[in-house]
């Protein structure tokens, strides 16, 4: 198996995710994350570290959803944390992810919440 390649921007992390997720590959989006990353998702829970969320996407990759790309907002950065966004297509509210940078330069997701819900 060929390396994946890895974000070498923080706004690489979104266009991986929906590659990965649209070629069914639960382990490469699994890989986008830390080790210890928490993923709000499913709706009001929490999925806690890279292999609970490689579980997560295996089950819901195996229902063969496809993904858009969305446009990303500004991403914030501060040194080697940064807050990336996108106001998403389907309605959901938004989009938020804080990405750290790796010691290799390339950047991993730390907490992803996928939406956020106006109440």
């Amino acid at each position: 198996m060929s390396p994946r390649e890895t974000a070498q921007t923080p706004e690489d992390l979104t266009r991986l995710f929906v590659e990965r997720s649209n070629a069914g590959d639960a382990e490469g989006v699994a890989l986008l994350y830390e080790e210890n990353a928490v993923l709000a998702y499913p709706p009001g829970k929490q999925t806690v570290g890279r292999a609970a969320i490689r579980e997560l996407w295996a089950e819901v990759l195996s229902h063969k959803p496809h993904f858009e790309a969305e446009e990303p907002l500004p991403t914030l950065v501060g040194g080697d944390i940064a807050l990336t966004s996108t106001p998403p297509r389907d309605g959901a509210g938004a989009r938020a992810q804080v990405v750290r940078r790796q010691p290799d330069g390339s950047w991993l997701r730390l907490l992803d919440q996928p939406e956020f819900v106006v109440p």
